[in-house]
């Protein structure tokens, strides 16, 4: 069959992130929101209305009454993902899921089972790989001229106020900052290191007065030997004007908010490549590629694989912050070390 000029997506859940999505995919000729689903009704009709499409209560309801869709998006709370992915994908329908994927391993590889079940494309939200100076960066790596990469820093620490938010309650968030920040924080670093081999996480100081994690620090290794290192806090704000650091051999690269540059090691100067952090372009540049994917013109950046993954990492992450050691990443790691801890890598 010839595939329709624009992709019929449907939004599920209609708070914050379901705008950005709404307001991208008007910026996108290849999709098209045809229905919004939210069980706060007002909130579904309202972003409706915006572009003249039905809303609906619940997931199955939408998906016995509602238009004929090739697509959903979900941006629901994170412990309504599987139930909702699953839903969709068993009725054929392509599915984008917003970040943190599911709660656990085994309920992103059901997710993942579903879709290949069903034929159908199943991706991951996560906007920073979608950022052109993240992709712009990550080519300037791949070329080698700042030689063999040694050390990954992403710094994601601002100050929000989580304690009347679902983000702070365990049940549906499933975790604090590491689970929610760390997510995009993950995926960026397979994104430019490959698959992970063992993580070390650290909790620090609990200052909100939540009943989850509000900052931690999060050391990594690559399958090929890299070090990563990510910063994450609900509770402190690092004045820093770069969120990515990549140290190689031969020189240094910055991904910034507002500007973005690298250096090699045999040059006095810095090369200014990038503007800085758009969010709603980078949304915009994340529902085309899934758009295009499912029309076959693209390759997907975030398969339903690496989606798994940063499930995996992250679980692997929270285990290793109760015991305090190294941990193996069981699944992505192709290495002999079998699931032990890793104490040979670090101090225990």
């Amino acid at each position: 069959p010839t595939m329709p000029d624009s992709v019929r997506f449907a939004l599920e859940g209609a708070g914050a992130i379901a705008q950005t999505y709404a307001q991208a995919m008007r910026q996108v000729p290849e999709a098209r929101l045809v229905a919004v689903v939210d069980p706060r009704l007002d909130a579904a009709r309202a972003l409706a209305e915006t572009v003249d499409c039905p809303s609906f209560a619940t997931h199955r309801e939408f998906l016995e009454e509602g238009p004929v869709c090739d697509a959903a998006v979900v941006c629901t709370p994170p412990s309504t993902h599987e139930e909702i992915s699953v839903d969709v994908l068993n009725k054929g329908l392509h599915v984008l899921c917003e970040k943190p994927f599911a709660l656990d391993v085994a309920g992103a590889i059901r997710m993942s089972d579903a879709a290949i079940e069903a034929g159908v494309l199943l991706s991951m939200g996560s906007k920073f790989r979608y950022v052109d100076d993240v992709v712009r960066a990550k080519s300037i790596v791949d070329s080698g001229i700042l030689g063999e990469i040694i050390l990954f820093e992403n710094v994601f620490t601002s100050r929000v106020d989580m304690s009347k938010r679902w983000n702070s309650d365990p049940a549906i968030s499933g975790g604090g900052v590491l689970i929610d920040n760390g997510s995009h924080s993950v995926d960026l670093m397979r994104y430019f290191l490959g698959p992970l081999s063992a993580v070390q996480a650290v909790e620090g100081k609990r200052s909100l007065g939540l009943r989850v994690e509000d900052t931690a620090l999060v050391f990594a290794r690559s399958e090929s030997g890299e070090m990563g290192r990510l910063d994450l806090s609900w509770s402190i704000h690092k004045e820093s004007e770069n969120y990515l650091s990549i140290h190689g051999r031969h020189g240094t690269i910055f991904v910034g908010w507002k500007q973005s540059r690298y250096r090699q090691s045999s040059s006095p100067d810095w090369v200014i490549f990038g503007s800085g952090y758009d969010k709603v372009r980078a949304f915009s540049n994340q529902v085309r590629n899934f758009a295009r994917s499912i029309q076959g013109r693209e390759i997907l950046r975030i398969t339903a694989e690496d989606a798994v993954a940063s499930v995996e990492v992250i679980e692997t992450a929270y285990r290793s912050m109760v015991t305090e050691h190294w941990v193996s990443v069981e699944h992505e790691s192709a290495s002999t070390c079998g699931n032990g801890v890793h104490s040979q890598l670090g101090p225990v």
